[in-house]
């Protein structure tokens, strides 16, 4: 089999496989669409929920909301340290290689391990009990991976040169920092920010534990209340397959979740291509 031969079919597999995720992803968001667009509308988008099936999901996108932007602004400055700490500090090497190792395996621990832990951790240990604060806390530590990988990866990404002219001009790390390192490295703040935005406003088993109830509740008052949200919601709806208002309100209240998801992870996108293309000039 000749050269041209083999490279052909490579790149017929590859396309192949990338055409299935592709009609695959299709297909999900088409059933969303297709099965949420009826339930949308005025009432369920800006109304209090009601009954088991009825009412709106006003109150669980503010609580989606909160949550998600909470655990993203705890994450942040979180994931900014650890990230300049690494690139700044942190020669090339053993240890930084370890730091890296270490936020990759908590990158690949099962979001229903958060929960129980996070639970135990902040819950229990720290009495903060089911509460949107609770649930804050661990999304922060899951998204956490997701940010400073992203954060790092853009500050490393600023070539050499500009640091040693900043070195030559006699600037302090710190000065260096402020002045080359956060502007250079501003859309992947943003970006790595948004992607995990993304993550947490899709999280389900780690706040099923930790921060969320079925009912009971309309919007937390204080720090120590829980949250309605639509992962919750979604679940508990989908749980009475029989109930034809329940499936309609679980479609639509999907449609939702899945239309702040996507916002995210576009916005973010978008900021890193135009980051690229601004880089290119």
């Amino acid at each position: 089999m000749s050269r041209k031969t083999k490279d052909f079919l490579i790149m017929m597999a590859l396309g192949l496989c990338a055409l299935l995720g592709a009609a695959l992803l299709g297909f999900i968001l088409s059933a969303v669409l297709w099965r949420g667009w009826p339930a949308l509308g005025f009432d369920f988008l800006f109304t209090a929920p009601g009954k088991f099936g009825e009412g709106g999901v006003l109150f669980q996108a503010l609580g989606t909301l909160l949550l998600t932007l909470g655990a993203g602004a705890l994450c942040f400055p979180l994931a900014l340290g650890s990230a300049l700490f690494q690139t700044e500090v942190l020669r090339p090497g053993k240890w930084n290689d370890t730091v890296s190792l270490l936020l990759y395996s908590l990158n690949a621990v099962p979001t229903v391990l958060f929960g129980l832990i996070g639970f135990l951790v902040f819950g229990v240990w720290m009495d903060t009990g089911v509460s949107w604060l609770t649930g804050v806390l661990v999304l922060a530590v899951m998204i956490l991976p997701t940010v400073q990988t992203a954060v790092r990866q853009s500050m490393q990404a600023i070539p050499e040169s500009y640091q040693e002219t900043a070195r030559a001009l006699g600037l302090t790390p710190w000065q260096r920092v402020r002045a080359v390192v956060l502007p250079r490295s501003v859309a992947g703040l943003v970006t790595g920010v948004l992607m995990g935005l993304a993550r947490a406003a899709g999280e389900t088993a780690a706040i099923m534990f930790t921060a969320t109830v079925f009912s009971g509740v309309l919007f937390p008052k204080s720090l120590s209340d829980p949250a309605l949200t639509l992962q919750t919601h979604i679940l508990t709806l989908a749980q009475e397959a029989v109930d034809p208002a329940a499936q309609a309100a679980a479609w639509g209240a999907g449609l939702v979740l899945i239309s702040l998801v996507f916002c995210l992870i576009g916005l973010s996108l978008l900021i890193r291509r135009r980051n690229a293309v601004e880089a290119d000039l």
